[in-house]
């Protein structure tokens, strides 16, 4: 997701056992490469391999010189986005704009495949609207063209986040192709993740909205997966730990400034299903200094931990399954990798 994987939160997921991790999206248009947001999106430095560059556009050989120009600073996978459904990107016609123009999405798809060496992958939707679901014919063109693999977010441009989500077409889709694909969307529990892959038969999922707040979801799922057992929620110790950890990485990557406005969404994901977040979060909001924002997540959890050993989570407010948040990039799970570090002690 643009704005919250930036590489601190890349590498925490991947600590946490998420396989796999894409960058934010970025633009094709090489004027952009220079700002200083591209250049933050675009710093891979000391991150844990394979290094995935998610890029956008509209126009063919932008986005194949887009693709060599990330590969040759690093980029060890490709991933163009035809998923993403903001008004913004979607204007532009790109993002999952382009599943409405099937020939220019094939243009795409050939043109960013035939200009690099390292694989490419694809991320779409089920199609423009629920009266047009095309994504079978799009998976199967991609295929064609040389994607390696392909994840699909089980609703549509029109749906945007609201609604339930159509795993019948991810099941169509992985039935029609055989590359890899991967399944997203509302995959929020260990027991939906089993759900979703036994439904859908895919090969891995993608993990996005879930992991705000909640980055150690990642080692829930694959415990669950491999066992059937659900984990206890980390421990108050262990939650207080990763997130210092995590906004100590986070200032350190945007600098102080910009590190501290962007640490409030991170900290407000982390509790807002906790007793006290709100309060917490109106002192965060507040906070104009890094050591200010650390020492009110020190106080909070030493209230947290005066209640209970583990986080407590409050029940989930009714209408959590249709907000209409941003729209994220992704971390994918499947299996263990080399650079899965230890994780949460169960």
């Amino acid at each position: 997701m643009a704005g919250v994987t930036d590489r601190p939160f890349r590498q925490l997921c991947k600590r946490l056992h998420a396989a796999y991790a894409i960058s934010e999206m970025v633009g094709a248009d090489p004027r952009l490469r220079h700002t200083e947001k591209s250049r933050r999106r675009l710093d891979h430095r000391g991150e844990f391999l394979p290094i995935a560059v998610q890029i956008a556009g509209a126009d063919p050989q932008m986005l194949a010189d887009a693709a060599r120009y990330n590969v040759a600073r690093g980029a060890q996978v490709i991933d163009i986005n035809m998923g993403c459904p903001a008004k913004k990107v979607c204007n532009a016609a790109a993002g999952s704009a382009l599943l409405s123009n099937e020939p220019l999405a094939k243009a795409i798809v050939t043109a960013v495949v035939a200009a690099v060496d390292v694989p490419v992958t694809l991320k779409i939707r089920t199609g423009p609207t629920p009266q047009t679901r095309n994504a079978v014919a799009i998976a199967q063109m991609a295929e064609r063209a040389g994607i390696a693999a392909l994840a699909v977010h089980g609703r549509t441009r029109a749906c945007a986040f609201v609604g339930a989500v159509d795993y019948e077409t991810i099941r169509a889709v992985k039935a029609a192709v055989r590359i890899p694909v991967m399944a997203n969307g509302d995959i929020d529990s260990p027991q939906a993740a089993h759900d979703v892959l036994a439904l859908t038969k895919a090969d891995g999922l993608m993990i996005g909205r879930a992991a705000q707040g909640r980055p150690w979801i990642f080692r829930e799922i694959e415990h669950f997966l491999d066992t059937g057992e659900e984990l206890p929620p980390p421990t108050v110790d262990q939650a207080r730990t990763l997130i210092v950890e995590h906004l100590d990485d986070h200032y350190a990557f945007h600098g102080e400034e910009l590190g501290v406005r962007t640490a409030r969404k991170h900290l407000g994901w982390y509790s807002e299903a906790l007793a006290g977040g709100v309060e917490f979060r109106r002192e965060i909001n507040t906070a104009e200094t890094s050591a200010e924002q650390v020492a009110i997540v020190l106080r909070f959890f030493a209230r947290l931990a005066a209640e209970s050993d583990r986080l407590v989570y409050l029940p989930k407010r009714e209408d959590t399954a249709v907000r209409t948040l941003p729209p994220m990039q992704h971390a994918l799970i499947k299996n263990r990798t080399p650079w899965v570090g230890e994780g949460l002690a169960a």
